[in-house]
């Protein structure tokens, strides 16, 4: 595990258990591969389904569940549907794979964060990705 990154459970598909080291987040975008998938390798223009969870650094109740909700999302992945954290980290991963992402605000929400979504400014996301396939 890369220093400073929050513990995961490493099992593909299992509802994410995460769990954060003392003191604050990881500086940059930090991406560490918990399970190595052996489907196909995703690349940027490609379109994904993940499960994902997201919390705020250092918080237990996600602002964002696929697992929550039982479906996986679809969307393009390097082409800017989505933050830049994802857009950076998840193309070079296989399908299979579960990765863990520390994002800072200039790769996720910005200054302003997602008030609705309970993100400030300055918040550091983390998300646990599992990448279930490609198209």
């Amino acid at each position: 595990m890369a220093a400073n990154m929050p513990e995961v459970n490493a099992e593909f598909g299992a509802s994410p258990k995460i769990d954060f080291p003392a003191g604050p987040a990881p500086a940059g975008l930090k991406s560490v591969e918990l399970v190595e998938g052996d489907g196909p390798m995703v690349r940027a223009g490609d379109t994904i389904s993940v499960n994902y969870h997201g919390v705020v650094w250092g918080k237990d109740t996600p602002f964002d569940s696929s697992f929550d909700r039982g479906q996986p999302a679809s969307f393009g992945i390097g082409v800017g549907q989505v933050i830049q954290g994802w857009d950076r980290t998840v193309p070079g991963h296989n399908v299979g794979s579960r990765l863990v992402v520390s994002i800072p605000p200039e790769y996720g929400y910005g200054r302003r964060g997602m008030p609705q979504a309970g993100i400030g400014g300055d918040d550091t996301l983390v998300f646990v990705i599992d990448i279930v396939a490609k198209r």
